[in-house]
Formats: structure tokens, sequence, C-alpha cells
């Protein structure tokens, strides 16, 4: 279903019927990606929805520039501002309760930037391989110049050229065990993706432009459940870190897996999920 979210329409979906009595689970997906992440099943098994704590009403949404939500050339609508008040025109279509955020990566960047501007309406945070931004303003700078010759490339080149070397990246080496069979599946998913909008979100809400969220976190007293894989050596790092800057957070670091831990090792990803989840 599309929502009114300002000047743009965002998409969200759901695989079963909204019970409002139910609590409400709401997943974001990461940089290349969509709702259907969530929705549909990965390299192999049901999808994470299906297998999710039924005891929730489970919503994905597509961020600005991704799956069915519009992907406008204005910049200011990719920016964490804009991307927090699109997450809240989602969730407030649904209920007007407390809601628990999931996302994955750059959705979790996004997760966690709407908890810092509405920890009233957040009952609980689960983020994978995700971080809380750059605090170096050198780092920042760093990372800028980064994202915009990926994203001048992105602009240059045939989508599908530019997917090959996005998942080429150190960082989603562990994704190679996998047939290539499954591979191309992942990359033809993501091949409707505008070079514009994803140029655009790199542009702005890329990390060393996102806000650093590391000192705000300590005023976050709900829980969370941090989420990395134990080949991902960098976000495992990172998030150790993390741990120590929430009041109520937990870290799980999940064996066998890299980056995506929800596509590598979907059934230990449900399973941390699911017992987060009992605590609500």
């Amino acid at each position: 279903m599309k929502i009114q979210a300002g000047e743009v329409n965002i998409n969200a979906e759901y695989l079963t019927e909204i019970k409002p009595e139910k609590e409400y689970l709401f997943l974001i997906h990461g940089f290349t990606g969509s709702a259907k992440d969530w929705l549909e099943p990965p390299l192999s098994g049901h999808s994470i929805c299906e297998q999710l704590d039924n005891g929730f009403n489970k919503i994905t949404t597509d961020l600005i520039g991704h799956g069915k939500s519009d992907s406008p050339q204005i910049a200011n609508h990719y920016s964490a501002e804009s991307i927090s008040a699109q997450i809240d025109a989602v969730i407030t279509t649904f209920t007007q309760k407390k809601v628990i955020l999931a996302g994955y990566s750059m959705g979790g960047r996004a997760a966690l930037i709407f908890a810092v501007k509405h920890p009233e309406k957040v009952k609980g945070l689960i983020l994978e391989s995700s971080s809380a931004g750059i605090k170096k303003q050198s780092e920042r700078k760093i990372r800028v110049d980064s994202d915009e010759k990926l994203a001048e490339f992105i602009l240059q080149n045939d989508i599908s050229v530019f997917l090959t070397k996005w998942m080429d990246q150190e960082l989603f080496g562990t994704l190679k065990r996998f047939a290539n069979s499954k591979l191309e599946e992942l990359k033809k998913a993501r091949l409707h993706n505008k070079p514009i909008a994803l140029a655009n979100t790199l542009r702005n809400f890329g990390l060393g432009v996102m806000p650093y969220l590391g000192d705000n976190l300590g005023n976050l007293n709900f829980p969370v459940l941090l989420l990395t894989g134990q080949l991902d050596s960098r976000f495992t790092r990172i998030n150790a870190q993390l741990q120590t800057q929430f009041p109520k957070a937990k870290h799980v670091v999940v064996t066998n897996s890299g980056h995506n831990i929800h596509l590598e090792e979907p059934k230990r990803f449900v399973k941390s999920v699911n017992k987060f989840l009992e605590g609500f």
C-alpha cells in the first residue's frame, strides 16, 4: 500500500491481516534492497516474516528510492530528517501504539535515527549489521568522498554493472558460498533500482552525511538487540562498542555469517529475533 509522507509516497507491505490488538514490528531493508527482502524466501527456506513470531503485526516498508516507493530527483527527500518523517508516516498509518523497529544495515541506521528522534514511539529496537554513524570529522569526509565517487559510478554505468561492483565488495564476500544461480537471483531482484535514487541515497543518507547518533544512545531506555555476523569482524567490533552506549542492549554474534545475517543464516537470525520478541 502507498502512504503519503509529505511530498512523496512510501510503500508498505505485509503478509497477513493486521490485527490492532497485536504489537507492531516494522522491518526496514538495506541499501539496494526492498520490503520484499523480508516477505519472500531468502536463498533457501521460508521468508523471514513467515518465521518471525506470529503474535506481532509484521510490516515492511520500502525506503525512499527503493522498491515501490517514490524515487524523486529532489535530493533533500533523502535526508535523515526526511527519512525519519517518512518512517513516522508509515507507522502512524497503522498504529498510535509504541512499536518495535528492526533494520538491516542502512535500514538499521534509518530505524535508529527514528528512535533517537521519537523515543516515545519505540518499544524495542533490532539493529542488524548497523552503526550509529561516524564521529570523527576527518573520517566523515573520507566517507563522503567515497560515496560521491560511487554515486557518480552509478549514474555513469548500467545498473547491472553497479550491482556487480557493489556485491563484489569484501563486505559481502561471504555471500559467495552460495551457488551462482542464487547470486544472480539476488542481483536480479535489485535491477529495478533507479540510478538517480541510489545516487541520491548515497549523497544524502550515507554514513558521512547522516548525523552521528552515538551521543544520543544513552537516552534510549528500551530493549535493543544488536546482531552481527561472526565473519563480519568490522561490524562486530563496532557493535561491541555500541552495546556499551545503550542502557539496555544485548549484542548477539551469529555464527557462520557475514554482513547479511538474515540472508546467510536465516534460521539463526530468526531464532535470535524471536527470543528478543518474547520480552514484549
